[in-house]
């Protein structure tokens, strides 16, 4: 080839615009997130505004529960194994990625009459010693507890945060996600369960815990204390297109996208 026809190609490949390739310094082409029901539908906005732009990559999202998403990070089912609980001290050989913050809501049916309740009430409620709303200003009906299942990010978080080492009532309803929670929330006027801030909607109210407001608000200023971690966890570092979705994930926009649902953001 002459001098000349090279530089001719050269400068032509110069111009040439390739789209964004999948990854970085590997082939594949798909990520999987496992983990927390809490997490799953922002991880799955996260993924389809992360693939636009992408052709042929795919990211993965699924399921099964805070515990789960930590076991598959630890296996390697999981690319990135997802947790809305801090991880337990026996999990910490995991790196740690937080990615967003979160409330955590004590919620009833809008025609309840109560507003708020103190935290320790909350606590006597979930493990029965309070039987009635009778107890606490409201009608004379017996309390429907929901729970969600044992293992779940949502569920470790209340425990901690609310119930200690005292046990949720075994009369509870368990249920396997916050949405279903919601629900039997929303169609059962004596009902009370808890869910994340960010599922909170007209169906259902949030009440005030210790005289504070659920809301980002409250919680930047210290005063909600309910405030739970979303975390990304992985076997070690990460690289190639799961460094990618992170990054994106950590970035402005990915950032804005949950502060829009609710969330606070990681940092």
């Amino acid at each position: 080839m002459s001098e000349r026809r090279l530089a001719w190609l050269l400068m032509t490949l110069s111009f040439v615009v390739f789209p964004i390739s999948c990854s970085r310094g590997t082939a594949r082409n798909e990520i999987i997130v496992a983990g927390s029901t809490s997490i799953q539908p922002f991880a799955d906005r996260w993924a389809e505004a992360f693939i636009k732009g992408r052709p042929g990559c795919f990211v993965n999202v699924q399921g099964g529960g805070s515990s789960a998403g930590i076991q598959a990070a630890r296996s390697g089912a999981a690319d990135i194994g997802t947790s809305s609980r801090e991880l337990k001290a026996d999990e910490k050989d995991l790196k740690e990625i937080v990615v967003a913050r979160d409330g955590l809501t004590i919620i009833v049916h809008p025609d309840n009459p109560l507003r708020g309740l103190r935290l320790a009430e909350v606590k006597q409620v979930f493990t029965g010693e309070i039987p009635t709303w009778k107890y606490l200003g409201g009608p004379n009906e017996a309390i429907t507890v929901v729970t969600r299942e044992e293992g779940s990010g949502t569920r470790g978080a209340f425990q901690e945060l609310v119930m200690g080492k005292s046990r949720i009532s075994k009369g509870a309803i368990v249920e396997d996600s916050n949405g279903t929670v919601r629900e039997i929330v929303a169609g059962d006027p004596h009902a009370v369960g808890y869910i994340s801030l960010g599922l909170v909607d007209d169906r259902v109210r949030a009440l005030e815990l210790d005289g504070a407001k659920a809301s980002e608000g409250s919680i930047l200023e210290g005063r909600y204390k309910l405030v739970r971690p979303f975390l990304f966890v992985t076997k070690g570092e990460l690289t190639g297109m799961a460094m990618d979705f992170v990054d994106f994930v950590l970035s402005p926009e990915g950032q804005e996208m949950i502060r829009k649902e609710g969330l606070l953001a990681a940092r």
